[in-house]
C-alpha cells in the first residue's frame, strides 16, 4: 500500500508510477448498455464491430456518364471516336437489369447507380459527345474505370470499429451503411461523494444567501460534467466530515457502482477523513498523494478490483486529479485511450518556478500578439482553489519532474483547452 493517512506525505510518487501500479489491481469491467445509433455519439464501444455486408453492396458508377464495355472503347480518340448506341438512362435506385449492355451499346448512368449487366466501366460525360440515340466516346477506359467496386468502402467480415473506440458523428454514417441499428457501449456508473461540513449546495443559497464561513459546492458540478463527458452515469451524495459515514457509503457504493469518486478529506492531518475511511476498508491498493502541482493530496485505492478516487476538495486541484488519475483509469477500464488535445508553441511572458521532482500543471493564457507571435502568460502559480484560472486561461503548460520551471522568453509548448486568444 501507499502512504497511510495520518502519517503525512512521506514520499509522494510520480503519477506515471502510480498509474502503472494501480492498473495491475483493476480487475473490474464497467457496465455495458445497448443504445440506438443516434445515442451512441460520445460513447465508447463495448464490442468489436464487424460488417455483415459489403459497402457499396454492388458495383456502382463513381461519375455521371455512360456505362460501357471497356473493350468497345479501346483506341477511341477525338478524331476516331467509338460510337455506341444508348439504350436508356439508369438513375440511382433503378433496377440495373432492365438495361443489359451488349457489344456496341451504352447506358447513360448517374453517380451512385448500379452498373448494368455486361458493363465493366463508365465514361465521364466530359469525354463523350451525344448524337441522338448514339454517344461518341473520345477516350478509352480500362476495366472498372470510374466504378466504385462492391465492398470498396467496407468489406463483408471486415473489422470496422474496435472495442474502446470513441464514436464520432461521422461514424454513425458508416454504422448505418452497414445496417447497424444499435451498438453496445460502456456506461460506467460512478458514485460521486463530496465531503465537507463547510459546503453549501448552490440551490440552498437562492433564498437565504451564503452563510458566513461556508463555501458553495462548485466542485460537484465540475466533476459531474467531466465524468459525463466520458460516458459515465453519475450518482451523487454529500457527506459530513465523518470517517465512519464515509467508510459506510463507500463500501455500499462499491456494490452497485463501477467506481467511486470522493472530494475532500484527502490531505494530511486531522482533516483527512476520507483517506482514513478508505484505508479502513482494507483495499488491495492505496496510494496517498501524488508528485503533482496542484493536487498533491489526490489519491487512489482499489477495492474488489474497482477504483476509489480520493480527490482534493479544491476545484482546480480536483480537476487536475481527474485528468491524471480518474480519466486515464476509467478509459483503461473501457479499453480506450484519451484523445490528444491541440498543442501550440509560444513565448513565455514571465518566469515559471516549480519544485523539482514534481510535475506541475500551470494554467496559462495563450494569445496571438500584434506582432504575429504566440505568447504564453502564466496565471495563478499557486493556489489550488483559484477558480478564475479555469475561465481566464485557455491552456495548460506542463512542467516535467526533471525541471524547476521555465525562464521568461523561453519557447514552451501549451496544451489548448480553449481557442487561442487575440491580443486586444
Amino acid at each position: 500500500m501507499g502512504d497511510v493517512a495520518g502519517k503525512g506525505f512521506r514520499e509522494v510518487k510520480p503519477v506515471d508510477v502510480v498509474l502503472r501500479e494501480v492498473l495491475t489491481f483493476i480487475k473490474h469491467t464497467p457496465n455495458v448498455t445497448e443504445v440506438n445509433l443516434i445515442d451512441a455519439v460520445g460513447r465508447y464501444l463495448a464490442e468489436d464491430v464487424y460488417s455483415n455486408v459489403n459497402v457499396p453492396p454492388f458495383n456502382r458508377s463513381a461519375v455521371d456518364g455512360y456505362a460501357v464495355r471497356s473493350i468497345d472503347t479501346f483506341g477511341a480518340s477525338p478524331t476516331n471516336p467509338s460510337i455506341l448506341r444508348v439504350k436508356g438512362y439508369l438513375p440511382v435506385g433503378e433496377e440495373p437489369g432492365k438495361y443489359p449492355v451488349n457489344q456496341g451499346e451504352a447506358v447513360e448512368i448517374a453517380t451512385g447507380a448500379p452498373l448494368p449487366p455486361g458493363a465493366d466501366a463508365v465514361v465521364m460525360y466530359e469525354n463523350t459527345g451525344r448524337r441522338g440515340d448514339y454517344v461518341e466516346v473520345y477516350r478509352p477506359v480500362a476495366p472498372m474505370d470510374n466504378v466504385s467496386r462492391m465492398g470498396e468502402d467496407v468489406a463483408e467480415g471486415e473489422l470496422i470499429f474496435r472495442r474502446g473506440t470513441l464514436i464520432k458523428p461521422w461514424d454513425l454514417g458508416v454504422l448505418a451503411s452497414m445496417g447497424v441499428v444499435k451498438v453496445k457501449v460502456y456506461e460506467p456508473r460512478v458514485m460521486l461523494m463530496v465531503t465537507g461540513n463547510e459546503l453549501v449546495e448552490v440551490e440552498d443559497t437562492l433564498k437565504g444567501g451564503l452563510p458566513p464561513g461556508r463555501v458553495i459546492n462548485s466542485t460537484r458540478f465540475v466533476l459531474t460534467a467531466m465524468l459525463r463527458s466520458i460516458g459515465c452515469i453519475v450518482d451523487y451524495v454529500k457527506l459530513p466530515d465523518d470517517e465512519e459515514a464515509i467508510r459506510d457509503h463507500v463500501s455500499k457504493a462499491l456494490i452497485n457502482h463501477d467506481a467511486v469518486v470522493t472530494t475532500g478529506g484527502a490531505s494530511v492531518g486531522r482533516a483527512d477523513y476520507t483517506i482514513r475511511a478508505v484505508g479502513g476498508l482494507k483495499p488491495e491498493y492505496l496510494n496517498h498523494g501524488l508528485a503533482i502541482r496542484p493536487g498533491k493530496p489526490n489519491s487512489v485505492a482499489v477495492k474488489d478490483g474497482k477504483p476509489i478516487f480520493m480527490l482534493s476538495g479544491f476545484p482546480v486541484a480536483s480537476l487536475t486529479g481527474f485528468e491524471v488519475l480518474v480519466k486515464p483509469i476509467l478509459l483503461h477500464m473501457m479499453n480506450a485511450v484519451d484523445e490528444p488535445r491541440p498543442r501550440i508553441r509560444g513565448i513565455l511572458t514571465r518566469r515559471v518556478a516549480t519544485p523539482i521532482n514534481t510535475r506541475s500543471f500551470v494554467r496559462v493564457r495563450a494569445y496571438l500578439g500584434k506582432d504575429g507571435k504566440v505568447y504564453v502568460e502564466p496565471l495563478a502559480l499557486t493556489g489550488s482553489g483559484v477558480l478564475t484560472t479555469l475561465v481566464k486561461g485557455n491552456g495548460i503548460l506542463t512542467v516535467p519532474e526533471n525541471r524547476e520551471g521555465y525562464d521568461e522568453g523561453d519557447e514552451v509548448e501549451v496544451e489548448l483547452i480553449r481557442p487561442l486568444f487575440t491580443e486586444q
